[in-house]
């Protein structure tokens, strides 16, 4: 393994209508503030390290009802003791000082239990719908990094002076800073911009379903360019889990989704993403290489395999941590429940395997 230390996990927030598969088929899921309350305390009780909310600012995609992320996620604070909150920020409607300002502030309330994931933009739709411009590709995220920079200088520095392409300080004070740890800065994408990005300013990469083979291309290509910068990454890969007391139990309820599936609406999100990832040069990014059925879970989740007993989970999530992989982001169908039982009975064998193995490699 590349790190002894224990593999994390964090969970999608639904704070945001219509579950995390784009599909009719029954989701005992709710998007509103009880709902998701009761969810942290779930997850926090059952091992989960971190939770992550979602920016959304229009319907689409079954998506018809979207809480803001920030104030979402302090209430989430609000209500655990142990568990850390991602806040997703999309450049353009938040500013970094802004951002700055808003997370610091947080920190001091709830302490270093904030974090951030820098949302570069997909969904050209929504940016036209708030009347923000469209950057092309490279320009997203170059603008993002600029971001990442003015909110490290911002909480770092006595005084911070910065001229970009997008942003432009002089001599900017923000007190009181963050407390200390400073907040993690998360961000994602699976194109070498977003690669490269990560490789020099970001504290972790997120990226999209994947197997092991293909999750190691990626790290070793991340890892090999933030060494030369002095820089090292962590990184998460998201997964849809579907964990069942038997592997046709669990594919049973796999097929039922795509079968139930709303081909419009993933023929309508398949194009949305598709033109955003193909403006790369390399014309790939995130589901570059998805298929429909792939897309049904919107961040290739099903690409994962983290369908079937606890056991073939718990063997498959080991496989991926020797790859590099530091923490999943995990999706369910039902998440009360679902994610009590993936901490019950999944959890406890991913802890054993990676004793196994350290006592392997000792």
């Amino acid at each position: 393994m590349s790190d002894s230390k224990p593999l994390q996990f964090a969970y999608w927030v639904p704070n945001v209508s219509g579950g995390l598969v784009i599909s009719q088929i029954e989701q005992r899921t709710r998007w509103d503030a009880e709902y998701n309350r009761e969810l942290a305390k779930i997850a926090e009780k059952a091992g989960f390290d971190y939770a992550l909310t979602q920016i959304r600012f229009t319907a689409g995609y079954g998506a018809d009802n979207q809480h803001e992320s920030v104030t979402f996620s302090q209430d989430l604070l609000s209500h655990t003791s142990k568990l850390k909150v991602i806040a997703a920020l999309l450049p353009g409607p938040w500013n970094p000082v802004l951002a700055a300002k808003q997370i610091a502030t947080i920190s001091h309330l709830y302490g270093p239990r904030i974090a951030v994931n820098i949302v570069s933009g997909w969904f050209r739709g929504e940016f036209k719908a708030i009347g923000e411009p469209w950057l092309d590709h490279e320009e997203r995220y170059l603008r993002s990094e600029e971001f990442i920079r003015c909110l490290k200088g911002i909480w770092r520095e006595s005084s911070f002076t910065f001229a970009g392409d997008f942003y432009r300080f002089r001599d900017y004070a923000l007190k009181p800073k963050p407390l200390s740890p400073l907040p993690e800065i998360f961000q994602g994408g699976s194109s070498r911009a977003a690669r490269d990005m990560a490789a020099r300013v970001s504290d972790w990469y997120f990226t999209n379903g994947n197997t092991p083979e293909g999750v190691r291309q990626q790290v070793e290509d991340i890892q090999a360019k933030a060494a030369t910068n002095g820089h090292r990454v962590q990184i998460g890969l998201n997964g849809f889990v579907i964990a069942r007391d038997t592997e046709q139990e669990a594919q049973a309820v796999l097929q039922e989704i795509i079968a139930k599936a709303n081909p419009d609406a993933v023929k309508g999100f398949q194009h949305e993403v598709k033109n955003a990832g193909s403006a790369s040069p390399e014309g790939e990014g995130n589901w570059a290489k998805s298929s429909l059925e792939d897309l049904v879970q919107y961040n290739d989740g099903f690409k994962t395999n983290l369908i079937g007993t606890p056991q073939q989970i718990a063997e498959r999530i080991i496989a991926l941590k020797r790859e590099g992989v530091d923490l999943l982001l995990l999706a369910f169908l039902h998440f009360h429940e679902d994610v009590e039982f993936f901490g019950r009975e999944v959890i406890p064998l991913v802890r054993e395997l990676e004793r196994q193995e350290s006592r392997v490699s000792a």
